[in-house]
């Protein structure tokens, strides 16, 4: 092959590499292999081999190029690199468009230009009629370093620009800015070879896109496979440009469209919208999706899509002030913390749980955060009065994962590890690095209780099952019942398949459920022989409206004055006295008083007391009510329930599908009425 056709080959497939690449890295379409591509790169570096005078700085061969740097260069930009002021609410969105309307002097009715705000490094690129000659890092946005041969390894970054308008004539003079970033994938591959290496590995992805921006040697940047979004024209184009596009340069969007033009790689997932409201949407559904896209972001930018208005409302600071980053909700933040409880899991496992001062995370109230085991605090130093940072990524709860020594006073406590288990008193053993009840019975002793508690017989707090207790109970949210009490919708919500409604709607049902009458109360404590007509039958011989006159009067109850109440025994007076009796359980009476469980006043007192001494059996399903309300209900009237039928049966309640208790009520004599009747009884 002569010079002459060479030339002309090398000019070929240029331009035949650049237009795949486009199709392959911008508009992700393969219409050819990658080892056919290979080869066709492999044919322009032999011909540039034999005739180098044809090396030109857009060739697919540059761009990896050249010795490693000794340092980088300073260029200064021809108009400054902004940056964003941030935005963190809707309040704060509504408050920066009246700030830019106050400056303009006038309401604007604008659409807005959002765009997903990459987590990456800013980049401007400059080009030379149509050829990419230089490449700049933000810096202090007057002056960055010059990372061109860094750049021209980003395959996704045109060497020479490409028009496909042909109306349109390549500007001499062109500077455009936009986004370098690195995808997760790529990310964690690369993390994982340095690790190998034993090298440090890089936090996120942000700094390793920027680590490999700044590589002094081209061919490691290389290496890494970055990706590029361009967002912006800096060039003022001309009127004669302008032109040429009909008019139709007026607005942000259509600067993308040109960039599209020109051959950039623009983020498909950018929207134009009509309104704040929508702008508000389009954040809202990318912070719960952002996990689906190949790449970090951190929040959208929102522009006033009119250029006139744009460049009217001119710059703050460094800052556009007619545009604005909408952050998404932290994954970290700071906060103090304020307790440590310890909580006993359902296999007697002893968890410490960091009480927090409440701080938004995710966008959900945090207050606690767990800490796992005692050598996650030694490990970390943390000490009850410390500013921590609190992590959380991904549906996991929160953690703590650093102590900011420098913001000790001296007034802050160490943590202490318990000897004693907070459930039973039992001793506490170590087993590696957990601390557990050395009471095998404890933890599935407590899960019993804990569902008997918010059995419908007794708190009767919906939505809160056996299941949901036990992963409260393994995630260290609660160890005994009153910390249901305590539970916030930011413990729930941050647990995987729990969401923001599905936590609001069980911390509304506890929260209705903290008034009970004492009947209920008393069953719910699960005092050993105590059923529901035995807890009935203690709420009426000895009623209080108080936990605190609970705990005064029961405890000064003998067995003797027990076993005046009708149907106690010897056995059940002793069990109740016991209960009364035991520290561990005053203390809980305390704490369910102190996370303000109330006993209900009017139930008890408030009803006439029409059907004293008599004893009702329920059998069958009522239409109207629900077995356990007509329970109460009866109760109410000062009349008794009883599970079973004998001769002291006064009535049997005979619904749908009714079984044996009917039969025996026949044998027995004793009357049987049907819901109507019993209606009738109730209302009197």
């Amino acid at each position: 092959m002569d010079k002459k056709s060479a030339k002309e080959r090398i000019e070929y497939l240029k331009k035949t590499i650049n237009r795949y690449r486009y199709l392959y890295h911008v508009l992700d379409r393969q219409e050819i292999p990658a080892e056919a591509l290979d080869s066709l790169k492999k044919e322009i570096f032999d011909l540039e081999q034999k005739y180098p005078e044809f090396i030109a700085p857009d060739s697919p061969t540059q761009r990896v190029g050249g010795k490693p740097l000794k340092e980088f260069k300073k260029v200064r930009h021809e108009t400054p690199m902004l940056s964003f002021n941030d935005a963190f609410s809707e309040q704060d969105m509504k408050n920066w468009l009246e700030r830019v309307e106050n400056y303009l002097g006038h309401k604007i009715k604008t659409e807005f230009y959002c765009e997903l705000k990459i987590d990456g490094l800013a980049i401007e690129l400059v080009y030379k009629n149509g050829v990419f000659v230089q490449g700049s890092t933000r810096g202090d946005g007057l002056v960055g370093e010059d990372i061109t041969q860094n750049l021209k390894t980003v395959e996704v970054i045109p060497l020479s620009l490409e028009i496909k308008n042909s109306k349109l004539k390549i500007p001499p003079h062109l500077v455009v800015r936009g986004e370098v970033f690195i995808a997760k994938k790529e990310f964690e591959k690369i993390n994982k070879e340095r690790e190998k290496k034993e090298l440090k590995i890089f936090a996120n992805p942000r700094n390793m896109a920027a680590g490999s921006v700044r590589q002094l040697n081209p061919e490691i940047t290389a290496e890494r496979k970055l990706d590029s979004f361009i967002y912006e024209i800096v060039t003022d184009l001309g009127p004669a440009f302008v032109k040429v596009l009909a008019g139709k340069f007026q607005t942000h969007e259509e600067k993308h469209r040109l960039l599209r033009e020109f051959g950039f790689k623009t983020n498909p997932n950018n929207r134009l919208v009509s309104s704040l409201e929508e702008v508000f949407e389009f954040r809202n559904y990318w912070e719960k999706h952002r996990e689906k896209l190949a790449y970090e972001i951190d929040g959208i930018v929102a522009i006033v899509n009119n250029n006139k208005i744009f460049d009217s409302a001119g710059v703050i600071g460094k800052a556009p002030r007619a545009a604005i980053a909408y952050k998404f909700s932290s994954k970290e933040t700071t906060t103090v913390v304020e307790g440590i409880k310890i909580q006993v899991g359902r296999t007697g496992t002893l968890t410490p749980v960091a009480i927090l001062k409440p701080v938004e995370l995710t966008g959900i109230k945090i207050t606690h955060a767990t800490l796992h085991n005692f050598d996650q605090i030694k490990r970390l130093g943390v000490k009850i009065g410390d500013t921590v940072i609190v992590s959380r990524a991904g549906d996991v709860i929160p953690q703590i994962i650093k102590v900011l020594t420098e913001l000790r006073t001296g007034k802050e406590k160490k943590i202490e590890m318990p000897s004693k288990c907070p459930i039973d008193g039992s001793k506490v053993v170590a087993e590696g690095v957990y601390l557990r009840c050395s009471n095998p019975k404890c933890g599935a002793r407590n899960r019993e209780f804990l569902k008997h508690f918010v059995s419908r017989a007794a708190f009767d707090i919906r939505g809160l099952g056996g299941k949901i207790l036990d992963r409260f109970l393994d995630k260290g949210l609660i160890s005994d019942a009153a910390d249901i009490f305590e539970l916030k919708e930011g413990d729930i919500a941050v647990l995987e398949r729990f969401g923001e409604k599905s936590a609001q709607n069980l911390i509304k049902e506890i929260n209705s459920r903290r008034t009970i009458t004492l009947p209920r109360f008393i069953f719910s404590l699960g005092i050993l022989h105590i059923g529901e007509e035995t807890a009935t039958l203690l709420a009426r011989q000895y009623p209080v409206f108080l936990i605190k006159e609970l705990i005064k009067k029961y405890k000064n109850l003998s067995s003797e004055n027990l076993q005046g109440i009708r149907d106690i025994g010897p056995k059940v007076a002793q069990s109740v006295y016991d209960w009364f009796h035991n520290g561990k359980d005053i203390e809980f009476l305390e704490k369910l008083e102190a996370v303000g469980v109330q006993i209900e006043i009017s139930k008890i007192t408030a009803k006439k007391q029409i059907l004293a001494g008599k004893i009702f059996v329920l059998t069958g399903s009522l239409e109207s009510m629900s077995r356990e309300t007509a329970k109460e209900k009866i109760r109410e009237l000062g009349g008794d329930v009883s599970e079973s039928v004998g001769k002291k049966t006064d009535y049997v309640v005979a619904g749908a599908e009714s079984g044996s208790k009917a039969e025996k009520a026949k044998q027995l004599g004793v009357n049987i009425i049907d819901e109507k009747e019993f209606l009738k009884i109730l209302s009197k």
